[in-house]
């Protein structure tokens, strides 16, 4: 990915949650090494768990003063810190497809209240960020806890599974596409904001015409430099 400038250092740790099923979590943090006031962020993995990619996306949104936590969606059905590999789909599908609505949302739950907790959260400044089915779990969070505003990069099966609940998104979103992007038809992009305009919604809409699906991963052959760099940009804006 292109360098930004690092406004702060940076502090990671692994914590492990209790969720509210009796199961346990554990979640990637990062936070700024200074002490102060700052926006707490839900970051929501790719299918391919808090990998390298996720981790380092953390640590840059740690960098640009936020506390960053990514919960390990799949730690109901795979090992603590499991990583898939991106030219084996194949062996991930089942940890994402053991992934409910019920149970994301007592997922983002966990970490959410993690974050409220910490001492240098600002008060009621909570947000959240996935990509691909993390990006679906962004718009799920949103219509489930009180976010202040929530980031979807290109989250698939938002339509029609998930439209019910566009009633019920608290912050305004940040919807990412790939005009390329042959997993989410462009009938599928157009029903999620329709949702979002029938139930009076905030948002904000943003098509890459030449970025395909997982544009923003440097570690797939998908990356598209010049619309990540776009796309990151908007989003700071977006969350700050």
């Amino acid at each position: 990915m292109a360098e930004e400038k690092a406004i702060l250092p940076v502090k990671d740790a692994t914590v492990t949650l209790e969720v509210r099923d009796g199961t346990q979590m554990n979640a990637y943090v990062a936070s700024p090494g200074e002490s102060g006031s700052y926006p707490g962020l839900l970051v929501f993995q790719e299918a391919y768990g808090v990998n390298a990619h996720i981790r380092d996306v953390t640590k840059r949104f740690a960098a640009q003063g936020f506390i960053a936590i990514a919960p390990e969606l799949f730690h109901r059905t795979a090992p603590a810190g499991f990583e898939g590999s991106y030219s084996a789909f194949a062996s991930v599908m089942p940890h994402m497809k053991a992934v409910t609505p019920d149970g994301a949302i007592a997922d983002a739950q966990a970490a959410f209240h993690w974050l409220k907790a910490q001492r240098d959260i600002s008060e009621n400044d909570v947000s959240s960020i996935g990509y691909c089915m993390g990006g679906r779990i962004s718009f799920l969070a949103n219509s489930a806890l009180p976010l202040k505003r929530a980031v979807s990069y290109y989250g698939g099966n938002i339509a029609p599974a998930l439209l019910d609940r566009a009633s019920m998104l608290h912050g305004p979103m940040l919807f990412f596409w790939g005009g390329l992007d042959k997993h989410i038809p462009p009938e599928q992009r157009e029903q999620v904001i329709d949702a979002l305009k029938q139930n009076g919604k905030k948002y904000v809409n943003v098509e890459i015409s030449d970025a395909d699906h997982a544009f923003f991963c440097d570690a797939r052959p998908a990356y598209n430099e010049r619309a990540s760099q776009l796309a990151w940009a908007l989003t700071l804006e977006f969350l700050k």
